[in-house]
């Protein structure tokens, strides 16, 4: 297993929209074609204005076959074109487990 840690950095004063937009337009594709959403998070302490997504896929030919069915929904397409412009910075890292991670 992997697991896709995303780090996006909203805008200032446009998080409530772009949660609102993600709600409704997003996750329900992402969960279509994605799958396992391990966690969806805001920043409250640190870095402010950050929302982080933690996916997890069997291995990287899962993850990659798996975003390119989602990039060629056109409901996807959609809020990408409705996001455009929200984001300061995007980080993405996958991760591995340890031979001890539960």
């Amino acid at each position: 297993m992997i697991i896709d840690h995303r780090t996006y950095t909203v805008a200032h004063g446009r998080m409530a929209e772009y949660l609102e937009r993600y709600r409704t337009m997003a996750l329900p594709v992402q969960l279509r074609h994605l799958g396992r959403l391990i966690g969806f998070y805001v920043s409250d302490i640190g870095p402010l204005n950050q929302v982080v997504h933690i996916w997890a896929y069997e291995d990287i030919a899962d993850r990659e076959a798996r975003r390119a069915r989602m990039a060629a929904d056109p409901e996807w397409k959609a809020f990408q074109l409705a996001n455009a412009g929200i984001f300061v910075q995007q980080d993405n890292k996958i991760m591995k487990p340890t031979v001890f991670s539960p």
